[in-house]
C-alpha cells in the first residue's frame, strides 16, 4: 500500500488535538489546546463550555499543523476522529469538523476509539514495543488491563469495577482542596510528602483477580480527613502514601497480568502513566522479573490528535473500511472491548 498521509482529530474532553501522520515518514506535526485554564474557575470540566472551545480551537489548529508540516489540505489522504468514548456534545464537534472536511476533500473518514488511541501511543514512541503485550490503560475514568496481539486484537483482562485510578486522584485531590486539575496537583503534593504516616488500604490487592476499585480508598481519605485536622506537612503526607496504595495495586495487578499472559513486554498508556512514582515503581518491580515497560512520550500521555491520527492510519492499513460518505456518530459510552477487529 503506498504511503498515507491521515488527520487526526481529538476532541473528546477538554484537550484539542490536531495531528498529521505519515505512514512511511511518522509523525509530521501535532499541535494540542488545553482548556485547564479555563475550568478551573468551575472546579471541573463544563461539557457545554468544552464544546465551545473545540470550534473555537480546531480550525487555527490545522492551520499551524498544516504550517509545521509544510503541507496543505490538499496533500491529506484520510482522517481519522475520535468518536467516543467522551462528553457528547464535545465529541459531535470533532467528528463533524472532521466528517465536513473529508466531504470537502472527497477523501474517507475514519471514528477512532479513544481508548485505542492511547493503548496505541506507545508505538510512536522512539522505542515502540512489538505486538503481543500487556497494556495497562490510566485514562481519566478508565483503568483497564488489556492483551494485545494486534491492531484491533484485545482482549480485556479486568478493569476498575467503579472510581478508576483517574477519578480517584482528581477525588482526593478535591478533599486535600489542591483544585482542578487536581490529579497533577496531587502527585506534585505527593513529592513533597513521606508516606506511611497515615495508613490507607490496597484495594483488591489480593483479590485474586485483575480487577480494580479505587472508591474504598478515596472514602478512607475522606474518613482522614474528617477526624484528622491536617497541617501542610500531613496533606502532603496523605497525598504520598494515596499515590504509594495507588501505584502499588496498579504495580501489582500489571505484573500480575504480565504473568498470566506468558509475556516480557507492558505496555502503560493514558494520562496517570505519566506520573513519576508509577513509572518509578514500575521500572524496578519489572526489571526484577525481567519485563520491559514501554510508555508513550510525556507529551502524548494525555489526549492528542497524534495518538488518533497513528490510530487511524494503522487501522487503514489493517484493512479498515472508512466512511466516505459523509456521514459521521458518536458514541459517548464505548467499552472497548466492544470493538470490532479490523480487516
Amino acid at each position: 500500500m503506498p504511503a498515507m498521509r491521515v488527520l487526526g482529530i481529538e476532541s473528546s474532553c477538554d484537550e484539542t488535538g490536531v495531528a498529521l501522520y505519515d505512514t512511511e515518514r511518522g509523525l509530521l506535526g501535532h499541535a494540542v489546546h488545553s482548556q485547564v485554564d479555563m475550568h478551573q474557575a468551575y472546579g471541573g470540566v463544563v461539557p457545554e463550555l468544552a464544546s465551545r472551545d473545540h470550534i473555537r480551537r480546531l480550525a487555527p489548529l490545522l492551520r499551524r499543523v498544516l504550517a509545521d508540516s509544510g503541507l496543505n489540505l490538499e496533500d491529506v489522504d484520510a482522517v481519522a476522529y475520535t468518536a467516543g468514548p467522551g462528553l457528547a456534545g464535545a465529541l459531535l464537534v470533532g467528528a463533524s469538523f472532521a466528517a465536513a472536511l473529508a466531504l470537502a476533500r472527497g477523501i474517507p473518514a475514519l471514528p477512532v476509539h479513544h481508548l485505542e488511541g492511547h493503548l496505541l501511543s506507545p508505538l510512536l514512541s522512539r522505542d515502540p514495543p512489538n505486538f503481543p503485550f500487556v497494556a495497562l490503560l490510566v485514562s481519566g475514568g478508565h483503568t483497564q488491563l488489556m492483551h494485545v496481539t494486534g491492531v484491533g486484537a484485545y482482549q480485556l483482562l479486568g478493569e476498575s469495577l467503579d472510581d478508576a485510578a483517574g477519578e480517584a486522584f482528581d477525588k482526593t485531590a478535591k478533599l486535600l482542596d489542591l483544585g482542578y486539575p487536581g490529579g497533577p496537583a496531587l502527585a506534585q503534593l505527593a513529592e513533597t510528602g513521606t508516606p506511611g504516616r497515615y495508613k490507607l488500604p490496597r484495594p483488591m490487592l489480593h483479590s485474586g483477580d485483575l480487577d480494580f476499585s479505587f472508591s474504598g480508598l478515596k472514602t478512607a481519605v475522606l474518613t482522614l480527613v474528617r477526624t484528622h485536622p491536617l497541617d501542610a506537612p500531613g496533606r502532603a503526607d496523605l497525598a504520598a502514601e494515596f499515590q504509594e496504595a495507588v501505584t502499588e495495586v496498579l504495580v501489582a495487578k500489571s505484573l500480575a497480568a504480565v504473568r498470566q499472559c506468558g509475556m516480557q513486554r507492558l505496555v502503560v498508556a493514558g494520562g496517570v502513566g505519566a506520573n513519576r512514582r508509577l513509572r518509578q515503581r514500575l521500572n524496578e518491580a519489572a526489571a526484577t522479573v525481567g519485563v520491559r515497560v514501554f510508555y508513550p512520550e510525556l507529551e502524548l500521555c494525555t489526549d492528542n490528535g497524534a495518538m488518533i491520527a497513528f490510530c487511524g492510519a494503522q487501522r487503514l492499513l489493517a484493512g479498515a473500511q472508512p466512511d466516505s460518505g459523509g456521514g459521521f456518530a458518536v458514541r459517548p459510552r464505548w467499552p472497548l472491548q466492544e470493538l470490532l477487529p479490523v480487516g
